[in-house]
């Protein structure tokens, strides 16, 4: 049997906290707005400032995108936040290349799986959505058959 003591060295109260703001981030926004939550939803609307294509100035994107930049430029200002109250600008051994390579590939996934797992992993489970709850099985199914392939792989960070 697994010790959760190694499966979490530094504790579970951080990730815990972490999933109590974004749920309660997510119930905020809806119970506010009536909008689900989803971070490339979020990303699209904010495009629309600087794009002219049409699929980023839908209706539904330019009514809401004034509150949605705030959110989106929120995700970036945590970020920066957590480098003034910790000092640690770099908090992983993974190359920057393949941090950018795994955003693309994030960013991809984003489009052919209709949203992100902030959309569908947390509002749309939580709403029993039956595509979201495919979705996200699909996620990670594809994130452990991943990881599997990489250890197998010999690959580090």
């Amino acid at each position: 049997m697994v010790d959760i003591a190694t499966l979490f060295p530094n504790g579970i109260a951080h990730y815990a906290l972490g999933g109590l703001f974004i749920g309660v981030g997510a119930a905020v926004i809806y119970l506010g707005t009536g909008i689900i939550a989803g971070a490339s939803t979020f990303l699209e609307s904010s495009l629309s400032y600087v794009s002219r294509l049409p699929r980023f100035n839908q209706g539904k994107y330019l009514q809401s995108r004034d509150w949605r930049v705030v959110f989106t430029l929120g995700i970036v200002g945590g970020a920066a936040l957590y480098t003034v109250l910790f000092g640690d600008w770099w908090t992983t051994d993974v190359q920057w290349w393949r941090l950018l390579g795994g955003g693309i590939l994030v960013g991809v996934g984003t489009r052919l799986g209709k949203g992100c797992t902030s959309g569908h992993g947390v509002c749309g489970v939580g709403s029993a959505s039956p595509t979201s709850i495919v979705n996200v099985a699909t996620f990670m199914a594809v994130a452990i058959g991943t990881a599997q392939l990489v250890q197998a792989l010999g690959v580090v960070p």
